[in-house]
């Protein structure tokens, strides 16, 4: 990609030398003899193949962008005979919506799921009564972790809850001030939640105060670590948690969300204090270069667009342009030893404050989503709140699921459960458990799908309300195509996932599964003909292969 411009700027130059020959010989021709029959036989012969040249060129070109672009990720990178005039011009920039002109990844491969419930711009505080970190939303954690707290003992949020021993130095503290409820435990005693109950007083342990950019990077990961902070950030491969003695290449944040009824960062980024925003940038980037990745034409905070100290990546493009492991894809790859980590957008201010002010507050802005709720808005909460009072009286049909993130790579919750430790949606969809008379082949309902036998594939803007019917079950695992159609990302997903289901190692690691986490593959879960669950078996060669390492 870097090499784009340079490679169609030669294409027009040798076809440029090439038409030249034949005008120059014609011309020396020309000036060398009297104008003769011959002479203007020559010449007319010239210009005809200088003719058939152009257009054989113009045919070529034509033919190897149809071929390609079934399966190009990137509109900018079309292969091709003749440049285009953006390409010799203009480069890899285009103009966005404040006339600026930047470097704009365009992806053109992925699919939009449009569902009815989108979360209106009104914000309402929500001060749940329970809190809860679950060790299950971590990869990687043994099964027991080392509680260093009681049932009854009083915390205060920064204060630590629980350590394992994977993880030297790393601690996982509370998101509230409150008492422990309950220390929740699931099959063979493993601990499933650690449940808090609030006092309201929303205290926190004090931690030293300075301007991260005075601090080493030790001086910054210790503080991180010790105050739970660390654990909002995630490490590829394996999307584990981080550890000390990682030594990142980067750090990427994603301020864009395009899967299914995703929260608007726009929205929520003018309810977070900048000064908050750039002091974690600046925290950051003391253990690594940052890069903050920015929908090239819906990106509108001041906050985002001014922030410092940082590498701007521009996307434009359908789900799942707004999944980190796309954007990482395309501007830094993670080669194997290569190591890369992320946070979420508004977690980059919980850090920034906690150097500023000295506290852990870890603040989620929820989207509440989903066409059974009566009403769809955000809230204001904390890491980990109970969603039982949003759910409770704001339902207009009782067959629900209550889906932790999004509904593609998204976890089901109880209707009196905790948000996951990395989500900032709750998604409420009708339950899918009931049976459809002749299925596909006579489809009852409007339903969102790729698939040209659905009726409504044909129309793009369509908004759905959909369930979690599967419309099918799990079959025979045919070749078909669908996965490249729909993931922006130059690896070949069917080929990864049948290399992990038959263990092999090396194929693994030479398709790319150091690129990818489940939520890059939902979308290939979506559209799977076959109805494999992808996320699951990439889980399964993940740790297969960090096992291995």
């Amino acid at each position: 990609m870097k090499n784009r411009f340079s490679s169609k700027f030669s294409k027009a130059l040798s076809l440029t030398s090439f038409f030249a020959s034949f005008g120059f010989m014609a011309m020396a021709q020309q000036a060398a003899a009297p104008v003769t029959a011959n002479s203007l036989v020559i010449l007319l012969f010239s210009c005809v193949m200088i003719l058939v040249v152009f257009l054989a060129a113009v045919l070529g070109d034509k033919i190897i962008k149809l071929a390609a672009g079934k399966f190009n990720t990137d509109k900018d990178s079309t292969p091709g005979l003749l440049p285009t005039f953006k390409e010799l011009f203009i480069g890899e920039e285009e103009t966005l919506a404040d006339g600026s002109k930047k470097k704009v990844n365009s992806l053109s491969q992925g699919f939009d799921i449009k569902l009815s419930g989108k979360a209106a711009k009104l914000l309402r505080k929500y001060d749940a009564k329970t809190y809860a970190v679950k060790p299950t939303d971590f990869v990687g954690l043994q099964p027991i972790p080392k509680i260093l707290v009681k049932e009854g003992q009083a915390v205060k949020a920064g204060e630590k809850l629980f350590f394992d021993r994977g993880f030297e130095g790393v601690f996982f503290t509370s998101p509230v001030s409150g008492t422990v409820k309950e220390i929740k435990r699931a099959a063979k005693r493993a601990i499933a939640e650690i449940i808090i109950e609030a006092d309201g007083k929303n205290e926190s342990l004090s931690f030293p105060k300075a301007n991260p950019l005075t601090l080493s990077k030790e001086t910054v990961l210790a503080q991180l670590a010790d105050s739970g902070a660390l654990t909002l950030l995630t490490e590829r491969p394996f999307g584990v948690v981080p550890s000390l003695s990682s030594n990142p290449k980067s750090i990427h944040i994603s301020a864009f969300d395009t899967a299914p009824l995703a929260v608007d960062y726009n929205f929520v980024f003018k309810n977070i204090p900048a000064a908050d925003f750039q002091a974690g940038l600046d925290a950051l980037s003391r253990i690594a270069p940052v890069h903050l990745n920015l929908d090239a034409n819906k990106t509108k905070s001041t906050t985002l667009l001014n922030a410092n100290g940082v590498n701007k990546n521009y996307f434009n493009g359908v789900h799942p342009t707004g999944n980190v492991g796309v954007q990482i894809h395309h501007v830094d790859p993670i080669a194997k030893g290569e190591i890369v980590w992320t946070i979420k957008a508004e977690d980059v201010a919980t850090i920034g404050k906690l150097f500023t002010a000295g506290v852990y507050e870890p603040k989620r802005y929820l989207a509440l989503v989903g066409s059974v709720l009566n009403e769809n808005y955000y809230v204001e909460s904390l890491l980990g709140a109970n969603v039982a009072s949003l759910i409770e009286g704001n339902l207009n049909n009782d067959n629900v699921r209550v889906v932790s993130g999004n509904v593609l790579s998204g976890k089901q919750i109880a209707a009196d459960g905790f948000v996951s430790y990395f989500d900032n949606l709750v998604s409420v969809i009708e339950e899918g458990n009931f049976q459809e008379m002749f299925g596909w082949m006579v489809p009852q309902y409007a339903r969102p799908s790729i698939s040209p036998t659905i009726p409504w594939s044909m129309f793009p803007s369509t908004v759905f309300d959909a369930n979690t019917n599967m419309h099918g079950e799990k079959r025979a695992f045919v070749v078909t195509g669908q996965y490249e159609e729909v993931l922006p990302m130059d690896i070949y997903p069917q080929q990864l996932i049948k290399a992990i289901i038959k263990n092999d190692f090396e194929e693994m690691e030479g398709l790319g599964i150091y690129e990818v986490l489940e939520e890059d593959l939902a979308l290939c879960e979506f559209v799977c003909t076959s109805k494999q669950p992808l996320q699951s078996i990439l889980r399964d060669g993940l740790d297969y292969i960090r096992s291995q390492n």
